[in-house]
């Protein structure tokens, strides 16, 4: 998006990671409000799992720690790779390779699941689909990949129906946007908020915390209706777009 509409009212490297701790803020906002319910049961549950507690529902509650142990493989390979990534990946071109080729990916996914009638539910998760599905989040560290996007084609490849691939990435984004955001955190109170921040932060997380919502919501009631076809056209749009201006020199 810098590219595109050529912003660069990024000062420092130290600006342009504050106001990115404030987007990730605010889209895990918008996660918790959205899906407040499904959450306050697997905390409980999960909660009760840990400390041995008797517990209503044994079996969410353990499927409460896979959705954290989702978040392993790609929180690793983030912390490790974190400078890698900030200046290798990112290029307009790889962007708009990224969006093309994992759009299709989704729809090709998407239409194998549906021939081989996959139906299964949130409540089928276990520990060796949250960790192929958290698996390919590390994909979701190059931009133009998307989280969402990514995990729905695992989580359809994996046997999952449509609603239940979405509600699964949403769920997964907790623990991994949650991490992502106590890393910044905890780098932003290292170095300190920038002069002048402050407000634009702020814009920011409502900003995020309302298309985060709207998009979460969208999502489940296209796929409740219809197929990913409308998301994946517009990915490859998109994305062709992008060559077609880098092609022009734009």
């Amino acid at each position: 998006m810098p590219w595109l509409f050529n912003w660069n009212d990024y000062d420092s490297q130290a600006t342009a990671k504050a106001f990115d701790t404030a987007l990730h803020l605010g889209t895990l906002v918008a996660v918790f409000i959205y899906l407040r319910r499904e959450l306050v049961v697997y905390l409980r549950s999960g909660l009760q799992v840990a400390f041995r507690r008797q517990s209503a529902s044994p079996v969410i509650g353990k499927q409460a720690w896979f959705l954290v142990a989702s978040a392993i493989p790609a929180g690793v390979v983030g912390v490790i790779f974190e400078d890698s990534i900030t200046e290798k990946l990112g290029t307009p071109n790889l962007i708009a390779i990224s969006l093309i080729v994992f759009g299709l990916l989704l729809v090709w996914a998407d239409r194998r699941a549906t021939a081989a009638q996959s139906s299964h539910d949130v409540t089928n998760l276990s520990l060796r689909d949250a960790l192929i599905i958290g698996t390919a989040q590390v994909l979701a560290l190059n931009p133009g990949t998307s989280r969402s996007g990514i995990t729905i084609t695992a989580a359809r490849l994996s046997g999952y129906s449509r609603d239940a691939a979405a509600r699964l990435s949403f769920l997964m984004s907790v623990p991994i946007i949650g991490g992502a955001v106590v890393f910044k955190v905890a780098q932003l109170w290292r170095d300190g908020i920038p002069e002048g921040l402050a407000v634009p932060m702020l814009v920011g997380i409502v900003s995020a915390g309302i298309s985060g919502w709207v998009a979460m919501w969208s999502m489940i009631r296209l796929v409740r209706t219809k197929s990913f076809s409308p998301y994946v056209v517009y990915r490859v749009v998109f994305g062709a777009a992008i060559l077609l201006l880098v092609a022009t020199n734009y």
